[in-house]
């Protein structure tokens, strides 16, 4: 017999799962249009991805923390005061985006000169990265936004905001790429505006959306100074810990190169992870969807003051953590020895990608835990914990996966610390908060915020 908590966490789930895998589809439609005017767009096209992701991703919190605040007002039954913190992070969103938007137009040569290509790529890059740095507001108010209705338990808008919109930048990204009747082919800056054109529009929706729901409930739409500057504050501790995560992910990607030995070596342990990161990020994409759906309903159920109900809610999100991952681990294992060939045809890459993905298949269980635990405890408001557990986790990790690198140990072996050490550290530190009460904060305020009245 189902669950009663089962089908609400399946309704927030589904949809944002949806939206996430939309994202990457987003990125394979750009590259696939851009792929066609040549290599070296292509190629300009990658580093100005790596960049833009990089900025937008420390951005995240504008999502996550928006989640949790909105969540626990809603729970609290205090619509308006959750309409006006909603809208104090969207006003946060755009002082953000206006800073990131004028250093990115500023530095974008120096940015691109840091991946040492050549002219040939760096031009396209830099074209492309100018004109994608105007859409960083829409991008951050996107984040934002869809934080909002998160919180509201609505994860089904963004969805249809995310497919509506990649439909747009497709249409535009072929129209503006190869040109249409009068409107010229301009080439990768095309697809740069047609990518800035579908921000803006979705962004526009979601903002017409929340300032709706805003206005309906009486709470005002300019920005309260005191109110942004306590999100602003509030969003440090999580970009401390996207931060050391990221910090993670580059550590393991330099003890790949320094442990593969020969130059021959090294480029097919860095292809072969790359690969095998890249499909560790896809399904992460399915266990991150329970992680916002663990934020949403743990921020509500502390702001209405139920703390045994939130109990209950973390044990059977785990339970659906440990589910996930167990599926999520048996898909990829079974699909270990035919996945290589969809990506590359070098027969070594084929051959060394199985072990590692197995390495990653015995891992998920393990990630679908951590990613329930971080979202319960971002639900909860507990990001100062959270930025000290990404550090301590950083610390213990980075300096034996460096020694295993430096003793010459294989891309399989790395796997294995990143599995077991980084990922193994995160769920010990994660675990132990929450067996305590610590987060478990009542009330509309979150963790550490001070309350603020509505209006």
């Amino acid at each position: 017999m189902p669950h009663p908590r089962d089908r609400e966490i399946l309704r927030l789930a589904g949809p944002a799962f949806l939206a996430l895998v939309a994202e990457p589809l987003f990125l394979l439609a750009d590259a696939a249009i851009v792929g066609r005017l040549g290599t070296a767009p292509l190629a300009g096209l990658g580093i100005a991805a790596a960049v833009l992701q990089t900025a937008i991703g420390l951005c995240v919190f504008l999502a996550y923390g928006t989640t949790a605040q909105v969540a626990r007002r809603l729970g609290a039954a205090d619509l308006r005061g959750a309409m006006t913190q909603g809208v104090d992070g969207l006003w946060l969103a755009v002082a953000i985006g206006t800073v990131v938007t004028i250093l990115g137009v500023a530095f974008t040569d120096p940015l691109v000169a840091t991946f040492g290509a050549d002219a040939r790529v760096a031009e396209p890059a830099a074209t492309y990265l100018r004109i994608a740095f105007l859409g960083t507001v829409p991008l951050l108010l996107m984040l934002a936004a869809t934080g909002v209705l998160r919180g509201l338990q609505d994860t089904r808008t963004p969805l249809l905001v995310a497919v509506g919109g990649n439909a747009l930048n497709i249409v535009a990204n072929v129209v503006l790429v190869y040109g249409l009747g009068p409107i010229p082919a301009l080439g990768i800056a095309g697809s740069a505006w047609g990518s800035v054109l579908a921000q803006v529009v979705s962004a526009a929706v979601l903002v017409g959306v929340v300032a709706r729901a805003a206005r309906r409930e009486g709470a005002s739409l300019l920005p309260d100074l005191a109110g942004v500057r306590a999100s602003g504050r509030a969003a440090v501790p999580l970009v401390v810990r996207t931060v050391t995560l990221r910090a993670a992910l580059l550590v393991t990607t330099y003890a790949v190169a320094a442990g593969a030995g020969s130059p021959g070596t090294e480029a097919l342990h860095l292809a072969t992870h790359q690969l095998a990161l890249t499909l560790w990020t896809f399904l992460a994409f399915a266990l991150d969807a329970i992680a916002i759906a663990a934020q949403a309903l743990t921020g509500r159920t502390l702001g209405a003051g139920d703390a045994s109900g939130t109990r209950a809610l973390v044990r059977r999100m785990l339970r659906w953590g440990v589910v996930s991952g167990v599926v999520t681990g048996l898909l990829l294992a079974a699909g270990s020895p035919f996945l290589g060939s969809l990506f590359t045809p070098d027969a070594d890459v084929q051959s060394l990608l199985v072990p590692v993905l197995v390495v990653a298949a015995l891992g998920q269980p393990i990630a679908g835990l951590v990613f329930v635990l971080d979202g319960v405890l971002i639900g909860a408001g507990d990001g100062a914990y959270l930025a000290r557990a990404g550090l301590l986790t950083l610390i213990v990790y980075a300096p034996l996966v460096l020694a295993a690198a430096a003793l010459g140990a294989g891309l399989v072996a790395i796997w294995v610390l990143f599995v077991v050490i980084f990922m193994g550290s995160r769920l010990a530190v994660l675990r132990h908060r929450e067996l305590r009460d610590d987060w478990l904060v009542t009330g509309a305020a979150t963790y550490g915020a001070r309350p603020r009245a509505a209006g």
